[in-house]
């Protein structure tokens, strides 16, 4: 499967920046979705906070 990609050495750096694009888009991706998750955590934590129910969850 991999002959055709590692015979010609033009070939070779195209399937390595190809799968360096991938990993890129992957990380980046990954990234907008952890900081978007992390600020639904910070937000509703808070509001837990200011509502006092916060002493309610266990191992708080």
């Amino acid at each position: 499967m991999f002959e055709p990609l590692t015979s010609s050495t033009i070939l070779l750096i195209l399937a390595g920046l190809a799968a360096f694009a991938v990993a890129v888009v992957a990380i980046r991706i990954a990234i907008k979705l952890a900081v978007r998750l992390g600020i639904v955590a910070a937000v509703v934590l808070a509001a837990l906070w200011a509502t006092g129910t916060l002493e309610l969850l266990p191992g708080v």
